[in-house]
């Protein structure tokens, strides 16, 4: 693993690889990190790298009038795939990957903040990424889109709000819903950040945060490590 280049495309300020990042720092593998968003030039193809990973954002996943790059990022993940190298989509990430294999967006319709349990689909069983998790655990969210599954993919796992929470094309391309790489210190961070959506759109979440990370936050912490570190050794 050691010496594996791993680009990371990121599409909104304040985002970041949390405990994916963890998992890369352990294996040794080196961080190409484009904010496109901003303006940083995607690669033409998948040559020079060994594993994508595509961020969230605030955007959805159909928006290419504000975000012209998005076919060609969708592009990109496709020639990954089909150089049998690792994708992982987190949250617009996932939806980016559905859509790129011919899935429908849905937007607005799945609104999911805090965290909230997935069930693993039987499918998840004996899949590398997936299947040392429980079959239900709790991991954060935050979406309001959703996506059908793509008819070449194999859905892993999804959630009474949203049925497609996790999904793969091929050996090792996935799109997660959920931010499995958001442990207690980054959703920290988050709240921070974004306070003033927060204060718009989740206003109670100043008074239950903290308890409700003390309830869930260890488990869901174990739960994203736990895919961090198997995802990564996917590569």
């Amino acid at each position: 693993m050691a010496g594996k280049r791993v680009l990371v495309v990121q599409n909104f300020d304040n985002t970041g690889l949390g405990q994916v990042g963890v998992a890369l720092a352990e294996a040794g593998a080196e961080v190409d990190q484009r904010r496109v968003h901003l303006g940083d030039a995607l690669p033409g193809n998948a040559e020079s790298h060994d594993a994508i990973i595509v961020l969230g954002g605030g955007q959805n996943a159909l928006d290419d009038a504000n975000y012209p790059y998005i076919p060609a990022l969708m592009e990109l993940m496709r020639d990954f795939e089909q150089r049998d190298r690792a994708v992982l989509g987190i949250c617009l990430g996932s939806q980016l990957l559905a859509r790129a294999y011919g899935a429908e967006n849905h937007i607005g319709t799945a609104p999911e903040f805090g965290w909230q349990d997935v069930e693993l689909a039987p499918a998840a069983g004996d899949d590398a990424v997936l299947s040392a998790l429980p079959a239900r655990f709790p991991i954060f969210q935050w979406h309001d889109d959703t996506f059908s599954l793509p008819q070449s993919a194999v859905r892993l796992a999804g959630s009474g709000v949203a049925e497609n929470q996790a999904f793969r094309v091929g050996r090792a391309a996935y799109g997660l819903q959920f931010h499995f790489e958001a442990d207690r210190p980054m959703v920290e961070q988050w709240t921070v950040a974004f306070s003033d959506w927060l204060a718009e759109r989740q206003p109670d979440w100043s008074s239950r945060h903290q308890s409700e990370a003390a309830r869930h936050g260890p488990g869901a912490d174990e739960a994203g490590l736990t895919i961090a570190r198997a995802w990564v050794s996917t590569i």
